[in-house]
């Protein structure tokens, strides 16, 4: 038990951007699917891939009104996230990361929504909006389209930049995934000119997924070039910066956790047991859209204060 523990502490980036639920309940579990899979000799990525079957079989579950269907939909989407753990858990212990397990890690949790919106899309077809005579039909779908496409990409592109500059000052350039716009879209470009399709695929879409991210916090813009600007670059800054930025920023580290995925899942999840699915796409566009404004909104100030230290 204790080697367990042990091995599961190493597979976390940071205890300072780990949530609680996933401590003692997704990462323990999903490394035992990832010593399973490595066992077996699967590949992280062929995980990842399974992580989207059962996802999209959890999405056909929740179509349905009854209860059955809802928990074996809520089982299978819970299956999902723990292979989603697993793929990286495995990739840590054998050290096969690659841009395109990220990418397709990544790109995991948007699938399985975008096809349990569409389920749920079917599901209230028919269904009165509450208070009103009105059927939901497209009502419905364009709410989601707003929550999914706007709120939730947008919240999980913060909390996944916000996790890996934590982790950056915290470990270290080869301990986060920070990357940026210019670098990732001049690989795109090399795969452009070798006219290779899927590092063309690949690193477009990572590259315009960075862009956004830098778009979104333009004070940390400001701050990594003046680092650049005084030291070389932002892994040459003093210990002290950035013991400093690691102080200010483990406290929104749970701001970052909250608009990820466990609670917009257990919503969901509460959501569609209770024969309410509605309130998901709701609390997307409400709650969590609110914690990620509050939640950049103090990472602009935070950043704004550690320029003015550096100008002190």
């Amino acid at each position: 038990m204790s080697s367990f523990k042990a091995l599961l502490r190493s597979t976390y980036k940071s205890a300072d951007t780990e949530e609680g639920i996933d401590i003692y309940f997704t990462r323990p579990i999903g490394l035992i699917f990832a010593l399973f899979f490595k066992k077996i000799g699967w590949s992280p990525n062929a995980v990842t891939i399974l992580s989207y079957f059962i996802g999209l079989f959890s999405a056909w579950m929740f179509h349905y009104a009854d209860l059955y269907h809802n928990i074996l939909g809520v089982l299978l989407l819970m299956t999902a996230n723990f292979l989603d753990s697993a793929d990286g858990q495995l990739a840590r212990l054998t050290g096969k990361t690659s841009i395109t397990g990220r990418l397709l890690d990544g790109g995991a949790t948007e699938f399985w929504f975008i096809c349990i919106y569409l389920a749920l899309t079917w599901r209230l077809w028919d269904v009165n909006i509450p208070f009103t005579g009105t059927p939901w039909r497209l009502w419905f779908l364009l709410l989601c389209c707003i929550a999914g496409f706007g709120a939730h990409n947008y919240q999980c592109r913060l909390a996944d930049y916000y996790r890996n500059i934590h982790l950056f000052f915290l470990n270290g350039k080869e301990g986060a995934e920070l990357d940026s716009y210019e670098s990732q879209h001049a690989i795109y470009e090399q795969h452009l000119k070798e006219r290779n399709l899927a590092g063309i695929f690949f690193f477009g879409n990572y590259s315009k997924y960075c862009r956004k991210q830098e778009e979104s916090t333009p004070q940390f813009q400001r701050l990594k070039q003046m680092l650049t600007q005084r030291y070389g670059n932002m892994g040459n800054a003093p210990q002290q910066f950035r013991d400093d930025l690691c102080r200010q920023s483990r406290p929104l580290m749970k701001y970052a956790n909250i608009i990820s995925y466990n609670w917009r899942a257990i919503v969901l999840y509460i959501g569609c047991l209770c024969s309410v699915p509605w309130i998901s796409p709701v609390f997307e566009l409400t709650v969590l859209m609110a914690i990620a404004l509050y939640l950049r909104h103090r990472h602009e100030k935070m950043c704004e204060r550690l320029m003015n230290s550096l100008n002190s």
